[in-house]
């Protein structure tokens, strides 16, 4: 490692790492991409301060994990090219796509991953070698099932099971058929360059790449979303934001069924259940039932959204959009 460059661990499988992969690419900052295998695992462990990635290592071995705190944290020393737009309010909804790329987007990604075996197959093997480059086909097999093995079980930490598994799905086939029809007319989210939203989005779209299931559905039937992507993995600026006028036809409609009937609904239902000291709660979604154990960490994604919109003095317009999403009243502290 250079004096000046960050060491980025992360992993190809892991929508996280790819997010912040590829806004460092995007602001040039100076980084190695050195993915965590076993023979990274003992250097990663050095450093980790929790057993997830991506994790960044500084020059100075500081050490940051989580990929929105490290994006912002960098935010403030890597100033251009711009990831917001210059409104608050288109600023905002880029924060607010972003939060739901993470927390929602994140559940049929990893739902098609482990529910179908041909998935659980195709993702285990990959991850396999992607851990273990030089492993022989025994070690390479031994892997895959141990990750099969644990994987699995770990649905539930998405609430998929039988009884949610139509809305975990439908929510994508929703999701996909919007943001299709929003990008047929530009090559971002807000325009012509790429936004937080962009980075938060597509990293767990592109993670359904990854599984045979859900990259048919993607090569089949969304040329704008694949094409999107593979701008994504190592996006450029220079292009134009467009204002709310030019994005709003497309857009909103996708923030109304995704965050404001979807997204929105289950975050205060998991902050209801959080905040009782709940292990589960449940909720209408879709017209249908759907229960799962509570996401401490989506309540503070919550209440930070919250926090965001908060400081935000003129906010007419934002109100309205909101409102119009369906989603303003989740987003109000109890003060305002």
């Amino acid at each position: 490692m250079s004096d000046q460059q960050y060491v980025l661990f992360g992993s190809e499988y892991s929508p996280f790492s790819v997010k912040v992969r590829s806004y460092f690419r995007y602001k040039n900052i100076p980084h190695e991409w050195r993915p965590r295998t076993i023979d990274t695992m003992a250097e990663f462990k050095k450093y980790a301060k929790l057993p997830l990635i991506p994790l960044v290592l500084g020059p100075d071995e500081t050490v940051w994990q989580d990929s929105t705190p490290i994006i912002e944290t960098f935010e403030e020393k890597y100033t251009d090219p711009a990831l917001q737009p210059p409104s608050e309010t288109l600023a905002f909804l880029s924060c607010l796509i972003e939060d739901y790329g993470d927390e929602w987007v994140n559940k049929p990604m990893f739902h098609y991953r482990w529910w179908r075996s041909e998935d659980q197959e195709a993702v285990s093997n990959g991850l396999a070698q992607a851990n273990n480059p030089r492993g022989d086909r025994e070690a390479l097999d031994q892997l895959a099932d141990s990750i099969r093995t644990r994987m699995v079980p770990r649905l539930r930490f998405v609430g998929s099971n039988e009884k949610t598994k139509d809305v975990i799905e439908a929510s994508l086939d929703s999701l996909l058929t919007l943001l299709g029809a929003h990008l047929k007319s530009r090559k971002y989210l807000f325009g012509g360059r790429p936004a937080l939203a962009d980075f938060g989005l597509f990293a767990q779209i592109y993670g359904c790449l990854q599984q045979p299931t859900t990259a048919a559905i993607l090569q089949q039937g969304f040329p704008e979303i694949t094409d999107w992507i593979d701008r994504m993995l190592d996006p450029v600026g220079g292009g134009n934001w467009e204002d709310w006028p030019t994005l709003a036809p497309t857009l909103e409609p996708l923030i109304r069924a995704q965050i404001g009937d979807i997204y929105l609904p289950w975050s205060l239902a998991n902050e209801a259940a959080v905040q009782a000291g709940e292990e589960a709660f449940s909720l209408q979604l879709m017209q249908q039932d759907f229960g799962q154990q509570t996401v401490k960490y989506a309540a503070k994604s919550l209440q930070a959204l919250r926090s965001r919109l908060a400081v935000i003095e003129d906010r007419q317009e934002l109100e309205k959009i909101l409102r119009d999403c369906r989603c303003l009243q989740p987003l109000l502290t109890p003060s305002s």
